[in-house]
């Protein structure tokens, strides 16, 4: 099965330990603005998505009961439809509204073209 999003083993580590104090957790790929464009994650619902966001991933995370779901907008989407990406985390300082910002770390994108058959797969 192909996906559009992935984690790392760190981010993986990192979203158990968010999950552990906030609860449900949420992603949405941020477009721009102040952070650039980093994936910023939310306690589920924090973030209010709507007709003009798509539904990527619902990551299922080892260790955590619920999937964690992974959101874009649909204008950014139409730009990087054609990406696979795969959520990490390295140490700064990140935005100040993701969760992870009080730990000293943040999460970032790895990105990569989706291949031929990859696309075929997902019905692009």
């Amino acid at each position: 099965m192909v996906s559009r999003v992935e984690v790392t083993p760190a981010a993986a580590d990192l979203i158990r330990s968010l999950h552990g104090t906030h609860g449900p957790l949420m992603f949405h790929q941020s477009g721009g603005c102040c952070d650039g464009s980093a994936p910023m994650c939310f306690p589920d619902g924090e973030f209010r998505t709507g007709s003009s966001d798509v539904l990527l991933e619902e990551l299922d995370i080892d260790g955590v009961a619920e999937p964690v779901t992974f959101w874009m907008s649909s204008s950014q989407f139409a730009l990087w439809r054609h990406t696979h990406l795969t959520v990490d985390v390295v140490p700064g300082r990140g935005s100040g509204f993701s969760l992870e910002a009080p730990e000293g770390v943040r999460f970032l994108i790895r990105s990569r073209l989706l291949t031929e058959d990859e696309l075929a797969e997902l019905g692009d």
